[in-house]
């Protein structure tokens, strides 16, 4: 039975390495270097023993972006947690966004398909992409005090915040923003106008 548990522990441990290898890649290089071969020199490992445990590159991406979705909801749930009024927990959860897109650069990139060619088809299927919308919805239909979280109407709220802090993301992680002081009040701006315009 112990080896068994080692045996498994030691399966995790390889494949959180790999993942860990990949991730170091991208930053140090960016998502277009990526490669078995390249993750199996990092990790000194031969490439017929990185595809034991991920079938492609592509799974390991797909890992990567569900990582960073979860990772991404907790952050958000941490922000949410913080507050009591669905307007406070709003601009809590949009600069917990806005910082986990700065920290988490590569990851986001590979999210969010910006300067790689992602499978978005593929990770738009990852259940775990639809968590920062579950949590945030929560909040824009008990500030909206629409009980129905499909609402047209929700969604059209949820896309506007989303679009808004997405874009400035955008724009700044292709360096071509302004300073942090300046993009940071003009995402306060966005978010504090979008939630007075919701606020009934």
């Amino acid at each position: 039975m112990a080896s068994k548990d080692r045996i498994l522990r030691l399966k995790e441990e390889t494949r959180a390495n790999i993942l860990d290898a990949a991730l170091r890649i991208v930053k140090e290089e960016g998502w277009q270097a990526l490669s078995m071969r390249k993750i199996a020199d990092k990790i000194e490992y031969t490439a017929p023993i990185i595809y034991e445990y991920f079938a492609s590159k592509e799974a390991i991406l797909l890992e990567l972006n569900r990582q960073g979705y979860l990772k991404l909801a907790k952050e958000l749930q941490l922000a949410k947690d913080d507050h009591n009024s669905p307007a406070e927990q709003l601009e809590a959860m949009w600069l917990a966004y806005w910082n986990f897109a700065f920290a988490n650069k590569e990851l986001y990139q590979g999210m969010f398909g910006i300067t790689t060619s992602c499978a978005c088809e593929m990770v738009n299927k990852l259940p775990e992409a639809e968590l920062p919308w579950d949590i945030i919805t929560g909040s824009i239909s008990e500030l909206m005090k629409i009980e129905d979280l499909e609402s047209e109407i929700i969604c059209t709220k949820y896309y506007t915040f989303w679009s808004i802090v997405h874009g400035l993301v955008s724009i700044n992680l292709l360096d071509r923003g302004n300073s942090d002081e300046i993009n940071r009040q003009v995402l306060r701006d966005a978010i504090t106008g979008i939630i007075r315009s919701i606020t009934p």
